[in-house]
């Protein structure tokens, strides 16, 4: 019998999580070839979440609590998950119910044709306008910089083999990116279709800063593209500079009346001092990066666990 385990972060669930977690018990209940386990990781949760959590783990032996010591993001809290859960298939989604628990079949039917990750793909998403516009600059940066296949959805709901997992948690440094980790351990990934729900009570916890913060954590964590962009807009610069200055001189030569422009100047020197600031910047955050994984800064720090014995646990609290 296959093992399942389901790796859910929550943050501000206190309301919506037990509808998850009856959702995933009744769909397992049907489903005899597999046992399952599901694993609640409280992401420092400013509300009652935590104390549902505690109520789970106490009434279900199969449901496992983790809480954070402060709040590290929806990419930590599955990192911790992931390194707890020992199924030969994992499961993640979202603790607000926008993503169709009773629809696990459709991704363990894909695993077991033998594909190695399986992403939920929806027809009509049920996010706001800013969320989506979110996903898709999001999906042009994992197509860009990490070489993504045009034709594959990414989502928060995804399962994954055993083997795939196992090289996700190798992954030590300070900024954890998923979808980073799963396109390198293995390229045979599909898609299947699934229903996006509205969602049950409040709004996406995903800001423009998180956003933008998830982007440059995708793109400086696990791709060189960037300097490399830096590296041909810097030489195509130099070039248009030399190439006007050129043009310049030539122009003085031909028309020695022809008066020299301050304003061309002035806007050359806007021009590639703002290009040079940028590639600084960049390279900056680069080093600043490495800097404080140097530093070994934890990818999350675990306060609580709750049903989850010390033979299961991480080498220690903190990771």
């Amino acid at each position: 019998m296959k093992k399942v385990s389901f790796v859910i972060p929550c943050y501000r669930s206190e309301h919506t999580l037990e509808h998850v977690v009856a959702e995933i018990e009744e769909k397992m209940e049907r489903m005899e070839p597999y046992e399952y386990d599901i694993f609640l990781i409280n992401d420092c949760s400013p509300d009652g979440t935590l104390s549902v959590i505690r109520r789970l783990c106490e009434e279900h032996e199969n449901i496992k609590g983790i809480s954070f010591a402060r709040n590290f993001g929806q990419h930590s809290a599955l990192m911790a998950g992931l390194r707890h859960a020992d199924g030969d298939y994992v499961v993640c989604l979202d603790d607000d119910g926008q993503t169709p628990a009773d629809e696990v079949d459709k991704l363990l039917e894909k695993l077991e044709e033998g594909y190695d990750a399986v992403y939920a793909k929806y027809e009509h998403k049920q996010h706001s306008v800013f969320r989506n516009i979110g996903s898709k600059m999001n999906d042009l940066m994992t197509r860009v910089m990490l070489d993504k296949p045009a034709d594959l959805a990414i989502s928060s709901y995804f399962a994954a083999r055993r083997f795939v997992v196992e090289d996700m948690i190798r992954y030590e440094n300070s900024y954890p990116y998923v979808i980073g980790l799963v396109l390198r351990a293995t390229k045979n990934i599909t898609n299947v279709v699934v229903q996006h729900r509205e969602r049950e009570e409040g709004s996406s916890g995903y800001t423009l800063k998180k956003l933008m913060g998830l982007w440059l954590n995708g793109f400086t964590a696990f791709s060189v593209k960037p300097l490399r962009i830096a590296t041909a807009v810097g030489g195509c610069s130099a070039c248009a500079g030399f190439l006007y200055g050129l043009y310049t001189v030539i122009k003085r030569l031909v028309n020695p009346d022809v008066p020299m422009g301050f304003s061309s100047l002035m806007s050359a020197i806007v021009f590639f001092g703002g290009m040079i600031m940028v590639m600084l910047g960049l390279i900056g955050e680069y080093v600043g990066r490495i800097y404080i994984s140097l530093n070994n800064s934890p990818q999350y720090v675990i306060r609580e666990k709750i049903n989850i014995a010390d033979k299961q646990s991480e080498r220690n609290k903190t990771f």
